[in-house]
């Protein structure tokens, strides 16, 4: 069986790739720069091609791009989306109707809401680790001392200029006072996400008065998703990982590998960025506690870096999310906290308590090799299609 694999930037492309020929699947990548055009007369004509001279059994993609779909629904080929970011404004165009499609999105909140909207072209399926790989990974002795760490975080802090949220300079006082309310308010709520139902339409309207927002010219798209998803989901994410990371490096060693350092977190190990490959979980191997502090627009699913650090081998301290407790048992595999203060009191009690530790990396490590490789998810993609 052969494949065409988008060969669009991933953090896991060549991870599923693997999982792909282990099931004995061929991918052959499909190269195109205007791949995340909606429509693109250059890119369906270099998509024709493509499949005009070689026989494929679907077309695979992380994440879901439109143009994609458009192409495959002409050619009659399956085209399977695995899709790993939330948010992502393309699940609402209107191609994802096309009969073509078998979308796979890891987060349960938001392939329920679709499925509720009678879309029947997507599916749940949560995120995985290549194990193999990660656990076939060596560190150095000089290395590890250098990466080694009481905890770690790796991730962004969501501080840029250019962020969205910075742009709404011309919104009323009230506008701004209600949703920084809404967004201190969501800051302390784990497991519900409140902000799109709360823009009422006076909000929405005196926001787009400053930064207009229409639907896609194939979308469907509301524009309090929007404001609520790519706006106030990550701002709220920037003032939570900052709080969080300066009250804990404020009583315990913490090293932060980012892009963009913080002046609010004096205290805290800047560490830079990281080869995500080969590096990363080195990192998440010797560090004592890998924190997870997932993007707000996130709802409900267990986030890909989580799965890196249990499939590594590294003991994993998250926020919660509730699509955990499908496949991971609190206590025995992870651990979560419920607040700032809880945060900090499980990072006490783990750092003084190794053996605990040790036998939770121990217990996830085992599960995940188990269950949630990307080989388990070519399996449960290919029944999908095929069954």
């Amino acid at each position: 069986m052969k494949i065409l694999f988008l060969d669009a930037p991933a953090f896991a492309k060549q991870d599923m790739i693997d999982a792909f020929e282990e099931c004995g699947i061929e991918c052959e990548l499909f190269i195109h720069e205007k791949y995340k055009e909606r429509i693109d007369r250059d890119y369906e004509e270099a998509f024709d091609k493509k499949v005009e001279t070689g026989r494929y059994e679907f077309v695979f993609s992380f994440n879901y791009y439109p143009i994609l779909s458009r192409c495959c629904q002409k050619h009659n080929l399956k085209y399977v989306s695995y899709v790993y970011d939330s948010p992502l404004v393309a699940l609402y165009s209107c191609t994802i109707l096309n009969s073509c499609n078998y979308v796979f999105i890891f987060d349960q909140v938001t392939y329920a809401a679709l499925r509720k909207e009678g879309i029947t072209t997507v599916h749940y399926l949560p995120l995985a680790a290549n194990v193999k790989r990660l656990r076939a990974l060596s560190c150095p002795i000089d290395v590890k001392r250098q990466i080694g760490a009481d905890v770690s975080f790796v991730g962004s802090l969501y501080n840029e200029e250019h962020n969205f949220y910075e742009r709404l300079l011309g919104i009323t006082d009230y506008t701004r006072g209600y949703l920084e309310g809404l967004m201190a308010a969501q800051q302390k709520l784990y497991g519900c996400f409140l902000m799109e139902e709360l823009l009422t339409p006076d909000i929405i309207s005196d926001i787009q008065k400053v930064v207009p927002y229409s639907p896609m010219s194939d979308g469907a798209e509301s524009s309090a998703y929007v404001y609520a998803n790519y706006f106030l989901a990550r701002k709220v994410t920037s003032n939570e990982r900052i709080s969080l990371l300066r009250l804990i490096s404020e009583n315990y060693n913490l090293t932060l590998y980012t892009h963009q350092p913080s002046e609010l977190l004096p205290k805290v190990h800047f560490a830079g960025t990281i080869d995500p490959y080969n590096s990363l979980p080195l990192i998440f191997k010797n560090s004592k506690i890998n924190l997870n502090i997932t993007l707000r627009s996130i709802q409900s699913g267990i986030p890909l870096r989580c799965m890196d650090i249990m499939g590594a081998g590294g003991f994993l301290l998250t926020n919660f999310q509730v699509d955990f407790l499908d496949y991971f048992v609190p206590g025995e595999d992870f651990i979560y906290y419920e607040s700032e203060e809880d945060c900090l009191s499980k990072i006490g009690y783990y750092l003084s308590h190794e053996e605990e530790r040790r036998q939770i990396t121990t217990n996830v490590l085992g599960k995940m090799e188990e269950k949630h490789t990307f080989v388990h998810r070519v399996k449960e993609i290919m029944e999908v299609l095929y069954n």
